[in-house]
């Protein structure tokens, strides 16, 4: 059945329109570039196009797929909920706490599915380590870290930051059962750009002791990827180039004596997580279910970047 338009068929943009075209689901596509539309013409023929974001609104459709640029999400997001359209717009889901906060309770309201494109939460790897953790076999998590950093695309119109860190929180705050955030330090380095940071360390405290630390960088010589999660029986490790999943059988006792049972690699299966997150978008919209990634998680991730903005102070 289709479901959905695709508003903005861009450089990520063109990636959602594949795979709800593969999906069946693709009711059409609305792009103000003439270029980009004639790609997709050709590209995925018989999908009705839409120079506009009102002609998409107007069409017989259930569902708007978001895929413009970050600082139009709240406008765009708000004025389709309003037109009674089910919502999946990317990260991040606005630019302002408060903007996140009134998205999220219009769709509460009016009974609106609103998912945020937060792609690592439907990465098998992510998935299966927040299935492990919730089975109580590493003990309660203290602590997670993640490291996002490489010889990036830079940008002018936002810092590392922005660009990097949504998809590390919203993981962040998943792996760590979504506790309430107390707490944000930052620091940033703006090496190539005045007042945009290339290079980001955020360090977070939540109520109930547990902490995370976040490390985005696009100016850096490797390509690091991973996430480390220390809980107390256990640690795990995701190596997000590589592929893997480590579980460290390693702790430290009441004593303070370090405990070493070896570790051992975990075979997750492979799939292609924006498919299994346009698949799970479907599913919401038929089943009316709350979105793993809902409104309220993208409130929260927003909470956490602005704040970490205000901190680093660029």
């Amino acid at each position: 059945m289709k479901q959905v338009i695709v508003v903005g068929a861009g450089n990520w943009g063109k990636n959602l329109v594949r795979n709800f075209y593969s999906l069946g689901a693709l009711a059409g596509v609305a792009e103000m570039s003439p270029d980009l539309r004639a790609a997709i013409a050709t590209s995925f023929p018989d999908t009705p196009l839409y120079d506009n974001f009102q002609s998409a609104l107007d069409a017989e459709v259930s569902a708007v797929v978001l895929a413009t640029p970050a600082p139009s999400h709240y406008k765009l997001a708000l004025q389709a909920l309003e037109a009674g359209k089910d919502v999946f717009v990317e990260k991040p889901m606005t630019l302002k706490t408060e903007e996140a906060k009134h998205l999220a309770e219009y769709a509460d309201r009016h009974d609106r599915i609103l998912m945020v494109g937060h792609l690592l939460l439907y990465q098998p790897a992510i998935a299966w380590m927040r299935d492990y953790l919730a089975s109580g076999k590493a003990g309660r998590v203290l602590h997670v870290s993640t490291q996002r950093a490489k010889l990036g695309k830079v940008r002018r119109e936002e810092n590392v930051w922005w660009s990097f860190a949504p998809h590390d929180v919203s993981v962040v705050l998943d792996l760590l059962g979504n506790p309430k955030l107390q707490q944000v330090k930052a620091s940033g380095h703006a090496m190539l750009q005045d007042g945009i940071a290339d290079h980001v360390h955020v360090d977070l405290r939540f109520q109930g002791g547990q902490t995370a630390h976040i490390h985005t960088s696009w100016y850096y010589p490797l390509n690091q990827r991973s996430t480390v999660v220390i809980a107390e029986k256990q640690m795990l490790v995701y190596d997000e180039v590589a592929q893997t999943v480590t579980v460290h059988h390693k702790s430290v006792d009441s004593q303070l004596n370090n405990q070493d049972g070896g570790s051992e690699i975990i075979a997750v299966a492979a799939a292609e997580p924006l498919k299994l997150e346009c698949e799970h978008f479907l599913e919401c919209l038929t089943s009316r279910q709350r979105p793993r990634s809902d409104a309220w998680n993208g409130v929260a991730v927003v909470e956490v970047l602005e704040k970490a903005q205000e901190a680093i102070g660029d």
